[in-house]
C-alpha cells in the first residue's frame, strides 16, 4: 500500500499517469537488488574517491518541501552501509560528487554534503527555480544543475549560482553529465508542464560556446539519466517508458532493457559492466549486468 501511495504521489507531482503493467522487452541479468530502507529512490551515484554508492530518496512527492528526503550509502555490491546516511532534505534528486562533497538538487536549492561525515555543508538557493533535477560537476569544480520544466541550466561556482543556459533548444534537460569540454543533456522534451508533445533527445552543449548539438537526431524519449559506457557511447534511461537505451557515439539508440515506468537516474560502471538502476515506483535499486 505504501508503495502505491508513494508512486501515485510522485506521479501526481510530475503530472504523469502510473502504468500498472510491466511492458515486455529486452531483459538484463540481475546482479543484486536492494529495497530495504529505500523510499522513492531517484538517483544513484558512485563516488570514485571513496568507492561508495550514494542513492537519493524523495520519500514523498517530487516537488513537496516535507523534510522527508534523505541519502543512502551503499557499497557497489549492494550492501547498505547507512539507509539514512544524510537527512534534512525535501525531495533530493540528482547526485554528483566533487572535491570531497556530494552535490544534491533539492527542488529549488542545491545542497552540498561532506563525504567524510554526511553533514550538510551548504545550501545554495536558486531564485526562480521550479524543479531542479540532475547535477553534474566539471573538473574545475563548477557544478551544473538542470531546471527541467523551465528548460534552464544553472552553474554554481564559489558558492554562487548563475544562469548558464536556457531556451527551448535545451528541450527541458533532465540528466546532465560533463564529458571533457561539453555538457551532455538527457532531455525530457520541451514542456513547462512536464507533458511534452515531442520527446527529448540526447544533446551536447559546448561549455565554451554554449552551442547545442543533437547526438540522437530524432526524438528519443522522456530521458532521465545519462552515463558514459566507457567505449565512446552512452547509457541513457527513459523515465516515462521504463526503457534503458544504449546510444552509440553516432547517435544510434537501441533499447537494452525494458522495465516499468520510473527508471530514473542510474550509475554505470564500465569496468564491471554494471548498471545500477533506481526504480522509483518500486522503491528499490537493482544492479544489472550490462555490456553495451
Amino acid at each position: 500500500m505504501r508503495l502505491l501511495i508513494c508512486a501515485a504521489a510522485l506521479a501526481a507531482s510530475l503530472n504523469v499517469v502510473v502504468a500498472e503493467d510491466r511492458p515486455a522487452g529486452p531483459s538484463l541479468k540481475v546482479v543484486w537488488s536492494v529495497d530495504k530502507g529505500l523510499a522513492v529512490p531517484e538517483s544513484a551515484h558512485l563516488d570514485p574517491e571513496t568507492g561508495f554508492l550514494f542513492v537519493s530518496n524523495i520519500d514523498g512527492e517530487g516537488a513537496k518541501k516535507d523534510g522527508n528526503g534523505y541519502i543512502s550509502k551503499l557499497t557497489p555490491q549492494g550492501e547498505v552501509i547507512a539507509a539514512k546516511w544524510a537527512t534534512g532534505l525535501d525531495a533530493p534528486k540528482g547526485l554528483r560528487s566533487a572535491k570531497g562533497k556530494l552535490w544534491i538538487s533539492d527542488i529549488d536549492q542545491v545542497v552540498s554534503i561532506s563525504l567524510a561525515d554526511g553533514k550538510i555543508v551548504d545550501r545554495i538557493a536558486i531564485e526562480g527555480a521550479k524543479f531542479l533535477n540532475d547535477v553534474a560537476a566539471g573538473p574545475d569544480g563548477t557544478v551544473y544543475v538542470s531546471d527541467m520544466p523551465e528548460s534552464k541550466i544553472y552553474a554554481i561556482s564559489g558558492g554562487k549560482a548563475t544562469l548558464f543556459a536556457e531556451g527551448e533548444q535545451l528541450e527541458s534537460p533532465n540528466g546532465l553529465l560533463v564529458d571533457g569540454d561539453r555538457l551532455l543533456l538527457a532531455a525530457w522534451g520541451y514542456a513547462a508542464d512536464f507533458m511534452p508533445k515531442t520527446p527529448g533527445r540526447l544533446l551536447s552543449l559546448d561549455l565554451k560556446t554554449k552551442q547545442v548539438t543533437p547526438i540522437t537526431k530524432t526524438p528519443t524519449g522522456n530521458l532521465d539519466g545519462i552515463e558514459l559506457d566507457g567505449r565512446g557511447g552512452y547509457v541513457v534511461t527513459d523515465w516515462a517508458a521504463g526503457k534503458v537505451f544504449h546510444i552509440s557515439a553516432s547517435g544510434e539508440a537501441r533499447v537494452v532493457g525494458q522495465f516499468a515506468k520510473g527508471t530514473a537516474d542510474h550509475a554505470y560502471l564500465p569496468k564491471e559492466k554494471l548498471l545500477i538502476l533506481p526504480q522509483m515506483m518500486e522503491n528499490r535499486v537493482v544492479a544489472y549486468e550490462l555490456a553495451p
